[in-house]
């Protein structure tokens, strides 16, 4: 019987190679673009991601590479290092088969490893644009024999600025070449772009936003701002994802979010562009081996991201646009596997929401916050079962974790006590409505695939008792600083409305032993006119 890839055109040796990795059928954009490149045709083709596109100019590359040849001879231009060094993996499984090396080149690695390997059998490079021009300016690299140019995810690397690094790049290619041009969106740049440098180019659409997304189960969770970070640790521990991304709209926001997930006793990691080259390649090593289950990331830092094993994706943060939500919810369900995206909207991010289900024609799974527990009691047929330890003291019958949404009626006496600290109403610190300081939750979490249930660990509802009663006794301190006892440096005295000065000195004068023309350091009351300077002025004021 033959193989379907053979069908296409790929020789048997290869397609045995990828018999072996369990891939035996072609996806839709792999049967149209196969064909159509091997022809020797430039091809604009506008797939979106998780559709098979890195193998659909792979198989054409290698059928036309000439292993004997010491030159690079294909060029795949990708807008990030991770998206580069994903690609190079994959065509190396592949390209051993016939002989044919493939080199990566991006930032963040030595320059001189570069050029040392650069000099020897690479036939194709997979290249980022800032680095490979450096290496063109260096004259490290030479495109003069280039007979394939690949531009994967064109519009995200117009998107990302580097419009004229990669009209650059494309002018000291050589002039015959094959271009094929890979893209989830079409916009007027990339358009402009295939019209200057391409000829007469097949074009070719795959219609993928419901192949992309009918694997996926897509879920919109009611929340609020401030319960956000509580709803998404409960969604974790509710769903156990064996691998799950979870995105982010900054750095900063990413990384605050993962140093909580870490603190909470979370495997987590962070992914963003102000990592290093190599702590990024330790990151995505440790997330591939398993050895984390949650990576935060940002869009740009996590695009084209094929991490097999990702069972689910979270927006922390609302997706900008529909392309951008594809994109995120495209990191699950890949290869013909099931997935689960979650998406957290609090009110202001309804109608992104509803621009978003337009865009797709689908709407999206309703779930509130409360259904996990998070802002009211959990809901009868809830999933995670709260009272898993026999030596719980206080079983919670309310809320248990994190922000409640309301607050409960004070008890008598307690309106000065709650005075003291902005967060002492709320029980004290924020990290009273959370749960507890950072580290008071720590926990092991326990790894499972999709649909496993599981106890939430005994340690998280440890730490929000803890936090509460935290939150109390903070009050109860703040009050004390406001209504009287201690000054704030530690000297002893009455309250913020007199007595000695805060840093325990003698009451008279300028601290630094001048008279004060300006406040009324000076014996408490007298006010500006309480140096002689002072008194002068006033008189001739006729004060």
């Amino acid at each position: 019987m033959t193989n379907r890839f053979e069908a296409l055109g790929v020789r048997s040796q290869i397609a045995d190679v990828l018999k072996k990795q369990g891939i035996v059928t072609p996806t839709p954009v792999q049967e149209q673009a196969i064909p159509a490149l091997l022809s020797g045709n430039d091809a604009i083709v506008q797939a979106q991601t998780g559709t098979g596109k890195t193998l659909a100019f792979v198989l054409p590359i290698l059928e036309v590479i000439d292993p004997r040849r010491a030159s690079v001879q294909a060029l795949i231009l990708t807008p990030t290092r991770e998206l580069a060094i994903q690609i190079t993996a994959e065509a190396k499984k592949l390209a051993s088969s016939i002989g044919a090396g493939v080199l990566a080149v991006y930032g963040g690695q030595d320059v001189t490893a570069q050029v040392h390997k650069l000099g020897g059998d690479s036939h194709i490079v997979v290249a980022t644009p800032g680095r490979l021009l450096d290496h063109l300016r260096r004259e490290t690299l030479h495109l003069g024999h280039i007979s394939m140019l690949v531009l994967d995810e064109a519009d995200q690397m117009l998107t990302m600025g580097f419009l004229n690094e990669v009209e650059d790049v494309i002018r000291q290619c050589a002039t015959k070449r094959q271009t094929m041009l890979f893209s989830a969106t079409m916009p007027g740049p990339v358009k402009q772009l295939a019209a200057n440098y391409m000829k007469k180019p097949v074009d070719i659409k795959i219609k993928t936003a419901h192949v992309t997304l009918d694997d996926i189960r897509q879920i919109a969770v009611e929340t609020t701002d401030r319960a956000r970070q509580a709803t998404l640790f409960r969604m974790i521990e509710t769903y156990r994802p064996y691998l799950a991304v979870v995105f982010c709209r900054t750095k900063i926001r990413a990384k605050k979010l993962n140093e909580a997930l870490v603190a909470n006793g979370f495997a987590s990691d962070e992914l963003h562009g102000d990592l290093t080259q190599a702590k990024r390649e330790a990151v995505m090593k440790r997330f591939r081996d398993a050895k984390l289950q949650v990576l935060v990331a940002t869009d740009v830092a996590a695009r084209g991201l094929d991490v097999e094993g990702v069972t689910h994706v979270f927006n922390y943060d609302v997706p900008i646009d529909t392309e951008t939500y594809i994109h995120r919810i495209g990191r699950t369900g890949r290869a013909g596997q099931s997935g689960v995206a979650v998406t957290l909207v609090a009110a202001k991010d309804r109608g992104s929401v509803a621009r978003i289900e337009q865009s797709i024609g689908q709407r999206l799974e309703r779930r509130r916050m409360e259904e996990f527990g998070v802002g009211a009691e959990a809901l009868p047929g809830f999933d995670v079962d709260l009272d898993d330890d026999d030596d719980e003291t206080a079983p919670r019958t309310a809320k248990t974790y994190g922000y409640t949404g309301s607050r409960p009626a004070p008890k008598p006496g307690t309106a000065a006590r709650t005075a003291g600290r902005p967060g002492g109403a709320a029980g004290g610190r924020t990290g009273g409505r959370a749960g507890g300081r950072p580290g008071e939750r720590r926990g092991p979490v326990v790894k499972a695939g999709p649909g496993t249930r599981a106890k939430a660990p005994a340690s998280l509802r440890e730490g929000a008792a803890a936090g509460e009663a935290g939150g109390a006794a903070e009050a109860r301190g703040g009050a004390a600083g406001a209504g009287g006892g201690k000054r704030p440096f530690g000297k002893p005295g009455a309250s913020a409305a007199g007595g000695k000065k805060p840093f325990g000195g003698k009451a008279k004068g300028n601290p630094f032993g001048k008279p004060d023309r300006r406040s009324d350091w000076g014996r408490g009351g007298k006010g500006p006119g309480g140096g002689p300077a002072g008194k002068k002025r006033a008189a001739g004021r006729g004060r």
